[in-house]
């Protein structure tokens, strides 16, 4: 046997089907179950019920089966298109009666509201039925490109499961219609070209179907793209090449980001990928936060600071300076979280690089997960690392911003996950992301099996002429850092089993049958031989709890510290401070001890952190006070997964803490 750590070669690497993988057991099973039991089913019932959602009353409208307006925004068609593509994909894995139903009455809509071009927006389709002239890509902001996007990834993934081209026909005269674009109106195409998932999108089409035409489409996008002059909040003031760090909207960044990724796997571009490389990097060294969220800003000037004050450009949703990271009003869309996990998990793929699969867990753990309630009913749109009481201005809720008029929000300690929101992007996008999230724990290389995430997976793969492996990983993980690899089916000659070692797990061991072989963190580990059922390998990554300082650059983090388990951020809310005892009030010494316990939040099992802080004297009112000469005191702390913040009504949080040195 050979055990190694993977080398940087690019790889290649093919997710797994759900033929070829599942979670069959352990933390990610169960954030699957729920997703089909609770969040899938949910979600279809708000699209259809006309005083909740407007979304499928539009395409009835649109296609003359009721009188009305468009109501809602303009890119929710693209949300009931990546619902259909979770219930899709629940269908392969937990398939019903009712959800085959669901999907084939969305089918049959969408098919009745496409324009014999291939065009199909209900927004511009119900105009023109009252005034002929109205016109397609009238407006960026429409989101025409990106609802197209969702409409064919939805319908590539419903021949994947079902194998029906009834959808895919309906994606392809889609893709027709932007084909027209790039040919005929290439400045209208690149102008419209917001959150752009048609990049992925047609690549995604193009591996379905084989047919050229769509690779090449992808490529033009990108050269209207480049010859287009437009802002940094849609990161194309400057051609793709010429990118060196992310500017601008958080999603339309990670969205374009993933796309040429895509395109870079079918066409080998090196320097593109150089060009991502340096704009991952950029993100994950200087402007991620430690929850794996993504756009710091909700509104900010771009580029700001810089000297050709003439350039300066609006930008919202969107990343900041280096190191510009408010926790208050950090606005971390989940969009744009998960389109970090789109963007990664490609690169990954072109590299088979650990530190792609690091951020891809993070993310998921944190910043992700935090996006849905516990019981998988209500949602986030935004993912702040603090949440304090009085705040002296009101923040938006970003999700009611398409209410008209836009309501006052809530109180600042009580914005929490909604069933349904105006704005609802989001959820759908946790609800596909969730539904085959499965597809994430593994891949397939040239050599052999790849694992990618820990929680409870059963992976198969075959790559011909007696090379095959299957493998059942049984853990507790997040919770437990143990893990057992169980060897379920394998051929007759070598295969390589390729294991990653995140970053975080300094001292980390493996055995395979019981023989320890070297490992190290931050890479995978490369275990060749001739396997046979009953094989296994054991992993023992460590968990202490640690307590993280920021970069010296961070200001708003300054003299504190956060806590962290694995791949786990803790917070501290004000549910389990003693009575009297603020929120601001909350530090922790530098030695202070914390350890691990099994423990409920609304009725499910985390593990949380429980060990002593210091009581800091209350701050005076002023905004400037001096500085007393109070004894600080101890108290008793109880720090929870982030993702499970807000689940216990309106209260205070925050993931950051001051430290005393």
């Amino acid at each position: 046997m050979t055990a190694t750590a993977s080398s940087d070669r690019s790889p290649t690497l093919r997710p797994l089907t759900a033929k070829e993988s599942r979670w069959s057991s352990g933390f990610w099973h169960d954030v699957a179950d729920r997703t089909y039991r609770t969040t899938v089913p949910n979600m279809w019932e708000d699209f259809r019920n006309e005083g909740v959602s407007p979304a499928w009353r539009n395409f009835l409208i649109a296609v003359g089966e009721r009188d009305g307006e468009h109501e809602g925004p303009p890119f929710l068609d693209g949300d009931l298109y990546k619902w259909l593509e979770a219930a899709i994909s629940q269908l392969e894995v937990a398939p019903e009666a009712w959800l085959r139903e669901a999907i084939d009455s969305c089918i049959a809509l969408i098919a009745s509201a496409q324009r014999e071009d291939g065009y199909i927006h209900t927004a511009t389709l119900i105009a023109r039925r009252r005034d002929p002239e109205a016109a397609e890509l009238a407006d960026r902001f429409h989101f025409e490109t990106y609802n197209h996007g969702h409409l064919i990834s939805a319908a590539v993934r419903h021949h994947q499961v079902t194998g029906e081209t009834s959808f895919l026909d309906i994606a392809r005269r889609a893709a027709q219609f932007l084909v027209h674009l790039a040919t005929d109106k290439p400045l209208e195409l690149a102008r419209s070209a917001i959150c752009p998932s048609h990049y992925m999108a047609v690549v995604d089409l193009y591996r379905a179907t084989g047919d050229e035409q769509y690779r090449e489409l992808a490529e033009a996008f990108v050269q209207v793209r480049d010859e287009f002059r437009g802002g940094d909040d849609n990161q194309d003031r400057l051609p793709v090449r010429e990118q060196c760090v992310a500017a601008g909207h958080a999603v339309r960044a990670n969205y374009l980001y993933a796309g040429l990724a895509d395109l870079i796997a079918e066409t080998g571009d090196a320097e593109l990928q150089q060009v991502l490389e340096t704009i991952w990097s950029d993100v994950v060294d200087r402007k991620m936060y430690v929850t794996g969220g993504c756009g710091a800003l909700y509104d900010g000037a771009s580029p700001d600071g810089y000297p050709w004050q003439g350039e300066i450009s609006r930008v919202h949703q969107s990343y900041g300076r280096a190191y510009q990271l408010p926790n208050t009003t950090a606005h971390n869309e989940t969009c744009a979280n998960i389109g970090m996990i789109l963007w990664s998990e490609r690169m990954l793929a072109l590299t088979g690089q650990a530190r792609y699969a690091d951020v891809i867990e993070r993310v998921a753990y944190n910043s992700l997960l935090s996006g849905v309630s516990l019981d998988g009913s209500e949602f986030c749109y935004t993912n702040p690392l603090r949440q304090v009481r009085d705040l002296p201005f009101p923040l938006r809720m970003p999700g009611d911003t398409a209410l008209r008029p836009i309501p006052d929000p809530p109180p600042s300690d009580a914005r929490l996950r909604q069933r349904y929101m105006a704005c609802f992007c989001c959820p759908p996008n946790v609800a596909r992301t969730l539904a085959r999230f499965h597809e994430r724990a593994a891949s397939a290389g040239p050599d052999g099996l790849w694992i990618h995430l820990y929680g409870g997976s059963a992976s198969a793969v075959n790559l011909g002429e007696g090379r095959r492996l299957g493998i059942e990983e049984v853990s507790d993980y997040p919770w437990d850092g143990r893990i057992q690899l169980t060897v379920t089916e394998a051929g007759e000659t070598p295969m390589a089993l390729h294991l990653r070692i995140p970053g975080w797990a300094t001292g980390a061991t493996a055995t395979v049958a019981g023989e320890a072989v070297a490992v190290e963190s931050g890479s995978y580990l490369r275990l060749e031989r001739v396997w046979s059922p009953g094989d296994q390998v054991v992993l023992d990554l460590p968990m202490p709890v640690r307590m993280l300082r920021g970069n010296r650059l961070a200001e708003e983090i300054t003299n504190q510290v956060a806590f962290v388990r694995g791949p786990l951020v803790y917070a501290v809310e004000s549910h389990d401070l003693p009575d009297g005892v603020m929120l601001e009030q909350i530090g922790v010494r530098r030695d202070a001890y914390f350890a691990a316990h099994e423990g409920q939040i609304d009725g499910h099992r985390v593990t949380e952190l429980r060990g002593e802080g210091v009581l800091l004297p209350p701050p005076g009112p002023g905004l400037y006070n001096d500085i007393t000469d109070e004894a600080l005191e101890p108290v008793a702390l109880r720090l929870v997964p982030y993702f499970a913040w807000g689940n216990r009504g309106p209260g205070e949080m925050s993931v950051w803490m001051p430290v005393a040195w």
